[in-house]
């Protein structure tokens, strides 16, 4: 374990952010995951490129070796999500168009407010070719759409179709009879998500309760708290179609959810500016400040 976690949390368990750390030893490695929460969280409001030492610093925090840090960067620029400027010894990355693309998308779903208005209707994409299907099954996926069949997904109407899937043919449903609501049961696991949402509360419950009752949190445990956040609540979210309200089971709990990330956010939120602000630097030197959509993510209409 590195030193910086011995002298953070020497009380083992005490502080609820070491257990939310201790969860994510327990699950299979996600570094490159946790990168992109990083970039779409944190570094895209900021300009989108940042050096290679201030994501180092930052798992340092996790204890995650600087040579899977390394390794994790380098799979992800070769996959296309990141590119890499490298000057005299310095690396820098950014995020690619991919990853813009995937990322605009996404920050809608995960911090926006769910439409208040559902015309009824939903969106039906029919997508023939097999190799269409497996081109197109994850961009579907993050943009809330679900499959009852193969080459079949849908989603509320007015839910912006992936550019993968543009060629698909759309059609336009009603969902309000029983073969309609038949087809929304058949397209969405929603047991697991509701399953997956109580288990995103259980872990950041004490968090919450420990900024409420407004227990010390330094910046970087700040910053820390607020990727681990996002990185464990986009992984239940993006899966979830945020179906209309009428469509929802009465004791749904993606709307608890919702909200005790969002006061989890706003609590940690200025502390963790402050990390970026002290530690984070790109090509030109300290990261510009975020422009006032970071301020408005969490907040409801």
């Amino acid at each position: 374990m590195s030193q910086i976690l011995k002298t953070r949390y020497a009380l083992p368990m005490a502080h609820p952010l070491a257990r939310i750390i201790e969860q994510l030893k327990r699950e299979p490695s996600r570094t490159g995951s946790i990168v992109i929460t990083v970039f779409g969280d944190a570094i895209v409001p900021r300009g989108g490129s940042v050096w290679l030492g201030t994501l180092l610093k930052f798992f340092e925090t996790l204890d995650i070796d600087n040579g899977v840090v390394r390794t994790a960067m380098s799979r992800l620029a070769s996959d296309g999500w990141l590119e890499r400027n490298k000057i005299g010894r310095n690396s820098f990355y950014r995020l690619v168009k991919k990853g813009r693309q995937t990322f605009d998308a996404a920050t809608k779903h995960i911090y926006d407010p769910p439409a208040p208005d559902w015309t009824g209707r939903f969106e039906l994409l029919l997508i023939g070719a097999a190799e269409d299907r497996d081109a197109c099954r994850d961009a579907l996926k993050n943009a809330g759409f679900g499959s009852p069949l193969p080459g079949v997904w849908i989603a509320p109407s007015g839910v912006p179709v992936p550019e993968e899937a543009a060629r698909a043919i759309r059609l336009e449903v009603s969902a309000e009879d029983d073969s309609g609501r038949r087809l929304l049961r058949e397209s969405w696991p929603l047991d697991r998500t509701a399953d997956a949402y109580l288990k995103f509360m259980k872990i950041f419950e004490p968090l919450r309760g420990w900024i409420d009752r407004r227990e010390m949190l330094s910046d970087i445990d700040a910053f820390t708290a607020r990727i681990l956040l996002i990185h464990h609540y986009r992984r239940v979210v993006l899966r979830d179609p945020l179906l209309p309200t009428a469509l929802l089971p009465g004791d749904w709990p993606g709307r608890a959810a919702r909200r005790l990330c969002g006061e989890i956010y706003r609590g940690v939120l200025p502390a963790s500016e402050q990390w970026l602000d002290r530690n984070a630097s790109n090509e030109k030197g300290p990261l510009p400040a975020a422009g006032p959509d970071l301020a408005r993510r969490f907040i409801e209409v």
